[in-house]
């Protein structure tokens, strides 16, 4: 790009961030120096390639979706909590939102993943544990007593049963008289990567993708704000993959329900915003920066070029990030607060929207409330103290950074032409990026390749090729154990028996006309959310919702493979 061009980027960026609104702070360093909000190459030089970099704001959002940074408003601190039963975890929320959380980030119970209700004998030992217990809009109220679900960004990390857990959301919403409209948030939903990687599914990839193309309809026309997919490439990396890997598996699922919701009809400048991301951030500092960067770039590009969108926001790729829990070690916990806080700095000068720090002692079990408030406080210092939101990519232009974000994004678009290809060349009833998911869910080539750059970085790690102090180095410790919670046995019996008097107390006629009325409309091709809402109401369980789709769908059986 000559001079000329990049002079030009400069003045339309200067103006779109003059025009726009700026944080009332403190923008000098530590030392009272003033500082740019963003920089470039020196004026009158040329910059081969900067096309590439740009500007902040401006396609290919390289260096970020907003002319002002972080300036302008910074990033959600959203702390992901659910443990024991509802008034629990709600309890935690209030604690995290007292100490200056910005949003909420539900965690769910291993029964509510997988669609069982809390007395269902495959939940028994597992309510409570891994988080939350959720059985029906009774508990979604308990969740967000006190809590104003109009006024808060809420997120749920749920796949498999997404839908009707967002159902019990709106439900709760709706019952302390919130505006459905203005509802704002993020569910996951995303059930590519539950194949891929996590594995709580609960039917064949086909009937989710038709609960999940209902809930883009439903929330396009009903609820404009709320995001119902947040594409996940956390689970993926948790699993082995490589960055490059855990990018590119993303992104193509991505494309996978952008062509889900063209399939449907829908315009893809009203659809695409509704669609956020979710990645990991690990331990490697540039590397996990340059993945941001080029996870924005590839993801405008594709949108504008391949998908047609024109909308800026259509284009725009918003994330989350959660640090790496796979990083944290049992060996010398304490060790965990600061590659917590690497990863998260990390996050955040390669853009993150939001961002969820873990807690020291997640290795071992869920987090007490002094490591949750560490976790909490790591995030607030990086935010308050450092000047890292007073310049937007502040690693723009360099040469390492910037040659990895295009070593990245070349590795990835390497993996989208091999999936492209597992699909054949035939005709792709939703789309080709979804046809090659889906052949490559069946034939077990996702798993396949995580699996392998797993079992490599093992091996290095057991040869001492890489290093973790306190595992296969600096192993020597003065370090006491640490008390962790524990989550009682009398949660589960607890929470039963609440269960039951909630099932006792209601119109058991309306419940059962309500679900036979939601399995009726998804034999046609009516949207399900009305009638599932409705069976929600009636106080029908998660389990009763989910065992009555199964019976009409099935259960996915993945295949043995060796």
């Amino acid at each position: 790009m000559d001079a000329d061009e990049i002079a030009a980027g400069r003045a339309r960026w200067q103006a779109r961030y003059d025009a726009a609104r700026k944080r009332d702070a403190d923008f000098t360093t530590l030392s009272g120096m003033t500082v740019d909000p963003v920089y470039g190459p020196p004026e009158g030089v040329p910059y081969p390639g900067f096309e590439r970099i740009g500007w902040p704001g401006e396609f290919p959002y390289t260096r970020g979706l907003y002319p002002t940074g972080y300036r302008g408003r910074t990033w959600t601190i959203r702390q992901f909590a659910g443990f024991g039963n509802a008034q629990q975890t709600n309890e935690r929320y209030k604690m995290i939102l007292g100490a200056g959380g910005g949003g909420l980030s539900v965690a769910f119970d291993m029964p509510t993943l997988m669609g069982r209700d809390s007395d269902d004998p495959q939940s028994l030992g597992e309510v409570g544990h891994c988080g939350v217990a959720v059985d029906s809009a009774a508990d979604m109220e308990v969740l967000f007593d006190g809590i104003d679900l109009a006024g808060v960004t809420t997120s749920m990390t749920i796949s498999g049963p997404a839908v009707p857990v967002f159902c019990m959301y709106l439900v709760a919403a709706e019952r302390q008289g919130a505006d459905l409209s203005t509802l704002d948030g993020t569910l996951q939903t995303d059930i590519f990567k539950e194949y891929i990687a996590q594995k709580e599914w609960l039917f064949d990839p086909e009937p989710h993708l038709r609960l999940i193309g209902d809930l883009m309809e439903y929330c396009a026309r009903e609820i404009p704000r709320y995001k119902p997919l947040s594409v996940s490439g956390y689970h993926i990396r948790e699993a082995g993959s490589t960055a490059a890997q855990e990018l590119a598996y993303t992104l193509a699922d991505g494309f996978g329900y952008v062509e889900l919701g063209l399939s449907r009809g829908l315009d893809v400048n009203v659809f695409a915003p509704g669609l956020s991301f979710f990645f990991d951030s690990h331990v490697d500092f540039f590397e996990e920066i340059a993945k941001f960067r080029a996870a924005r770039r590839i993801w405008a590009r594709w949108l504008r070029d391949v998908y047609g969108a024109t909308s800026e926001k259509a284009q725009w790729l918003r994330f989350h990030t959660q640090t790496a829990g796979v990083s944290l070690t049992a060996q010398q916990p304490v060790n965990n607060v600061v590659r917590t806080a690497v990863e998260a700095l990390a996050a955040v000068l390669g853009g993150t929207n939001s961002l969820h720090t873990n807690a020291l002692d997640e290795t071992l079990a869920l987090p007490t409330d002094e490591s949750a408030e560490i976790a909490l406080r790591t995030q607030q210092v990086l935010m308050e103290e450092t000047g890292v939101v007073n310049v937007a990519d502040p690693l723009g232009g360099s040469w390492y950074v910037e040659a990895l974000t295009d070593k990245i994004e070349a590795e990835a678009e390497e993996i989208f032409a091999r999936i492209r290809q597992l699909g054949g060349e035939g005709p792709h009833q939703i789309g080709p990026m979804t046809s090659g998911i889906l052949r490559g869910i069946e034939d077990g080539w996702f798993t396949g390749h995580i699996a392998e750059s797993a079992f490599v970085y093992q091996q290095a790690l057991e040869k001492g090729d890489k290093r973790i102090v306190g595992v296969n180095c600096h192993t020597g410790t003065v370090a006491k154990d640490l008390e962790i919670l524990r989550i009682s046995h009398e949660v589960e019996l607890e929470q039963r028996r609440v269960l039951a008097e909630r099932k006792a107390g209601r119109d058991d006629a309306a419940v059962k006309a309500a679900v036979q009325r939601m399995v009726e409309v998804s034999r046609t091709g009516e949207n399900m959310i009305p009638a599932m809402l409705d069976a929600v109401r009636a106080e029908a369980t998660l389990g009763e919702i989910c065992d009555a789709l199964r019976a009409e769908w099935g259960v996915y059986r993945e295949p043995a493979r060796f």
